[in-house]
């Protein structure tokens, strides 16, 4: 038995994904598949650093040591053979407070922000609510895969003064390669736009691909900002620490001016020593994660092949899989029919995650394989 078949109690922890479901979805007796976190304990060194920590109070105002960036430095060196220096790092409570802090400290009111679509709800969000124009360019599907369509990226860079990069891309969980990096980034430069790379998702990857920093097929070019975190990797978004990386001066300077003005100095003390724990102890745990979720990839792709009119794209990484259903021919409304009211089933419809979106439906797999399995069930009852 895998330490990842054990079956968690969250309902009643404050948890999004299991006591959110009547607020998002209307009602709470769903199967929950949907949010990107992990129905999995975190690692054991993670736990115990987090006990140890938990008997040494009080828990006053605690520092980022520089320590911290020493070690995340290490594990970006070891599994992505990025060099870093410790003197780009920044910190944040999460990606998305990191991304509204690049908007508003990069760009000014009413410049264009490009982002590619199919994406992450708040690549729009943190844009328009901090009252830039969002501006988008559609992903193009070649053999049940994205690609980026250059001429209109390119032609749409032009008038922006930032590009926002989801790699590796949540939803569909395509991995960028390093000449599309590099591409993507000479192109920025060309037009001086900041290229900002949420990297999130970038250890969660699958045998069979490699993930590459943007800033790293780019030579650590002064234009490129990443934002990595270890709450997806880990199971820690509650802990709220995440870093940010800039390996240019001046643009530091401006990302921590606007933190300044947010009144945010620090992480909390939990945060800083959970981060620093799971990159410094948890790549075991990892690597036995990435093969349990081979193992649930494979019981989804057997399941979608039994139902006729689904398909899976097939992801580089991340635990979020992306299914494309346009076949069946629904509604947003008579989609989310089938799945909340007739299949009981805690997904995302696509429609949320813009243009090329609609019709697909986006599954979290990251919970124990019984779960999974009854998970495909009701995907098939759904449809049927």
């Amino acid at each position: 038995m895998s330490i990842f078949d054990e079956e968690l109690k969250r309902k009643g922890t404050y948890s999004v994904k299991w006591d959110m479901m009547k607020d998002v979805f209307g009602t709470d007796d769903l199967l929950p598949m949907w949010v990107a976190d992990m129905d999995f304990l975190p690692p054991d060194a993670v736990l115990n650093s987090m006990k140890k920590r938990l008997n040494e109070p009080p828990f006053g105002y605690t520092f980022v040591p520089p320590e911290t960036a020493r070690i995340i430095s290490s594990w970006l060196k070891k599994r992505h053979d990025w060099q870093t220096n410790a003197a780009w790092y920044m910190y944040s409570p999460g990606v998305v407070p990191s991304i509204a802090t690049a908007v508003r400290a990069l760009t000014e009111k009413g410049d264009q922000v490009l982002t590619m679509t199919p994406a992450y709800p708040p690549f729009f969000s943190m844009v328009e609510q901090n009252e830039r124009e969002l501006v988008l360019t559609q992903l193009i599907e070649k053999n049940n895969r994205y690609e980026i369509d250059w001429d209109d990226f390119a032609e749409k860079l032009k008038q922006a003064k930032m590009f926002l990069l989801c790699s590796p891309h949540n939803p569909s969980g395509r991995i960028w390669s390093e000449d599309e990096l590099k591409r993507i980034s000479d192109l920025c430069k060309k037009e001086d736009v900041y290229l900002i790379s949420d990297e999130i998702h970038s250890d969660l990857v699958y045998r069979h691909a490699k993930h590459v920093p943007a800033a790293k097929a780019a030579d650590n070019a002064p234009h490129i900002v990443t934002f990595v975190a270890p709450s997806k990797t880990f199971n820690l978004a509650g802990m709220q620490a995440s870093a940010i990386i800039a390996p240019d001066e001046e643009v530091r300077k401006k990302l921590q001016e606007d933190q300044g003005k947010q009144g945010f100095f620090t992480l909390s003390t939990f945060g800083i020593t959970a981060m620093e724990a799971a990159y410094s102890e948890g790549e075991e745990w990892l690597e036995q994660l990435i093969d349990y979720l081979e193992g649930n990839l494979e019981i989804v792709r057997k399941g979608i092949d039994k139902i006729d009119g689904l398909y899976l794209m097939e992801p580089d990484s991340t635990y979020l899989l992306w299914i494309d259903a346009r076949e069946k021919g629904l509604s947003e409304d008579e989609m989310k029919e089938a799945l909340y009211q007739k299949a009981k089933l805690g997904v995302d419809t696509g429609e949320k995650y813009g243009k090329g979106g609609e019709g697909f439906i986006r599954m979290n797999i990251a919970s124990p394989r019984a779960m999974v399995e009854e998970g495909m069930e009701r995907l098939n009852k759904a449809f049927e």
